[in-house]
């Protein structure tokens, strides 16, 4: 269970491991990696502290990370143990077959208990800003590319006496910072988000937001995990739930099942067109070789008549 406690290379959460791939619950205050000498509480040294026999030398870091997550996001991280393995989950990455969804608290009380937030998102070249992504059309915004995020309501309540809604995000696409932008962009910044509050907003302890839910379908056995949730009283006192709209295993287990639904109607309507093109490809061929065929027996004849 995630706690308020720092962040220490001895204490790694692991909620998976085969001989392919390593998933961690990642802490809220540690980076992945890092090449500076003096960053030395990283995921990296976790996993060699914990498992350095199963480090490669021939990778920089010793293991392969098959996605990011941002130094303030807690959750679900996959480390692959070997170069096909990081393959294999490259390849669902890059073709946006993988689902994950966030749980995150965020300020304010949301009126629309469902819905998509679509802005596009670039990199904010603004002097000082310059690490931080914007939406488009604000000001230094440059290369924005089409993001959308779907936001589900959980529960409303209080944090320090003031009101925040429990969501669950599903992000549909992977740009940098984009559930915090997306937030910030529809005026409910994600509690304790430093950056996208101009500062403001640094009296909780972490950032609430936590990659909850990550499925990668893997072949021939897809990886599902599911990295509990941290925003509970229990772990932080300050939460105080209010009124419940919906249970979080029914809300993922609804959200999968119709990830895989569609991943499934995807799947036949490739394998339809596939099928259809071969179809196309010999219908040429027997035209083809009616045509050639024909004329064959045209240049017969006329050598005949010769």
């Amino acid at each position: 269970m995630m706690t308020s406690e720092p962040a220490s290379v001895e204490r790694l959460c692991v909620l998976f491991q085969n001989d392919d791939y390593i998933v961690v619950d990642k802490h809220w205050d540690i980076r992945i990696d890092s090449k500076m000498w003096y960053e030395k509480n990283t995921v990296q040294a976790q996993l060699r502290h914990r498992f350095p026999q199963l480090a490669d030398s021939s990778t920089y870091y010793g293991f392969r990370f098959c996605h990011q997550l941002d130094f303030s996001t807690s959750g679900a991280l996959c480390v692959a143990l070997n170069k096909a393995a990081a393959g294999q989950a490259y390849r669902c990455f890059k073709e946006r077959t993988v689902t994950k969804a966030y749980i995150a608290l965020i300020r304010g009380w949301v009126e629309e208990e469902t819905q998509t937030l679509d802005f596009s998102i670039g990199k904010n070249t603004s002097e000082g800003k310059t690490h931080m992504m914007c939406i488009e059309g604000t000001d230094g915004c440059e290369n924005a590319k089409p993001c959308q995020t779907e936001l589900t309501v959980l529960e409303y309540g209080l944090y320090d006496g003031d009101p925040v809604t429990k969501v669950l995000l599903q992000p549909l696409t992977g740009r940098t910072h984009q559930l915090r932008v997306h937030c910030s962009a529809v005026g409910h910044p994600i509690v304790g988000d430093f950056t996208y509050s101009s500062g403001a907003d640094d009296a909780p302890f972490r950032m609430m937001l936590h990659a909850h839910l990550l499925h990668i379908p893997l072949d021939p056995h897809p990886l599902l995990v599911c990295a509990g949730d941290p925003f509970l009283p229990s772990v932080d006192p300050k939460w105080l739930p209010q009124r419940s709209l919906r249970p979080l295993k029914a809300t993922v287990d609804a959200l999968l099942e119709h990830r895989v639904e569609e991943q499934r109607r995807a799947k036949e309507q490739e394998r339809e067109r596939v099928r259809q093109k071969e179809k196309r490809r010999n219908q040429r061929r027997k035209q083809e070789s009616e045509e050639q065929r024909k004329q064959c027996e045209e240049w017969l004849r006329e050598w005949a008549g010769d």
